[in-house]
């Protein structure tokens, strides 16, 4: 391979990284990498020498073109909007896995959604990338104390809609264990009991599947949901995954062995207090497919 060829190969993962979190979808990263691609094979061979510095912005601003195109048709999206799972295997550390879940959650990429694109570029680029704020000015092609007010306003609209609590892995996992457990079984009052009161469902169906129009809330509603599931389908047809997922420990539910969802949860370390719930196939179905199974509603 040529200089180019290997440069590209070399810093494709962060490129790739860059556009999901963008965008929430790995079909349309894959887009804007191979966008960049092209335009990086006919660049001049003086982006070399700034090479990441060259790659990052073009791709940075493609996504950017593509969310403002996005957030037009997500105004229009039926039912609530969720990035695309992401299934990972586990990290070699409890401390690993928690820096993955930073940036990678279900839960913090829905939050993203709530910023307009340049916000939501500056901010990843700065928080999540560490990238200096002369690097963001030259990227967005703002001053550097209009990129700073910028991060500062998104850090301010983010906090108070991130997770409050900041749960240890094992014990998120022994929380979604015992929910997986009481889940296949159709154990109503082990549901129930693992909730909290006021604890939401939030669904994507994308309007190919069935989905609530707003947050099923109440421990008693979405343990009832999961207990109907056994028994419409019968215990053998229900089976239920802990699975590395967007870098925190999930669900993946199977009815009669095809892939029906995958679930992220928020948990205060007792109690679950938030699911979100990916139902629409076109979403689950790169999943699937690493899986080696069919999506239920496909």
């Amino acid at each position: 391979m040529d200089a180019k060829t290997l440069t590209f190969d070399r810093l494709r993962r962060r490129l790739q990284g860059i556009a999901y979190r963008m965008l929430g979808s790995h079909a349309e990263a894959e887009e804007v990498v191979q966008d960049t691609w092209l335009r990086w094979h006919e660049a001049e061979p003086m982006a070399l020498a700034h090479a990441e510095a060259w790659l990052v912005t073009v791709a940075t601003r493609l996504a950017i073109d593509r969310l403002r195109a996005a957030k037009i048709q997500r105004e229009h999206y039926t039912g609530f909007w969720l990035p695309e799972p992401e299934l990972m295997a586990p990290a070699s550390s409890p401390a690993d896995m928690l820096e993955r879940a930073d940036d990678l959650s279900v839960a913090f990429l829905r939050v993203l959604e709530r910023l307009a694109p340049e916000a939501r570029a500056a901010f990843l680029m700065r928080e999540v990338f560490d990238a200096d704020y002369a690097d963001v000015a030259g990227l967005l092609g703002k001053s550097e104390a209009a990129c700073r007010q910028i991060v500062s306003r998104a850090k301010t609209q983010l906090r108070a809609e991130r997770p409050r609590y900041d749960v240890p892995q094992d014990v998120h996992r022994r929380l979604l264990s015992d929910f997986a457990q009481a889940m296949a079984k159709g154990d109503f009052s082990g549901l129930s009991g693992l909730l909290s009161e006021d604890a939401q469902l939030i669904g994507d169906g994308g309007g190919h599947v069935p989905s609530f129009p707003k947050p099923l809330v109440g421990a008693q509603r979405i343990a009832q949901l999961f207990y109907a599931g056994v028994l419409r389908h019968g215990e053998d047809g229900v089976r239920v995954e802990v699975v590395g997922l967007n870098g925190q420990w999930g669900l993946l539910r199977f009815i009669d062995g095809k892939l029906e969802s995958a679930q992220a949860y928020e948990t205060d370390g007792q109690r679950i207090t938030r699911i979100l719930v990916q139902r629409n196939p076109f979403k689950l179905a790169r999943l699937a497919q690493a899986l080696g199974v069919e999506c239920l509603n496909a």
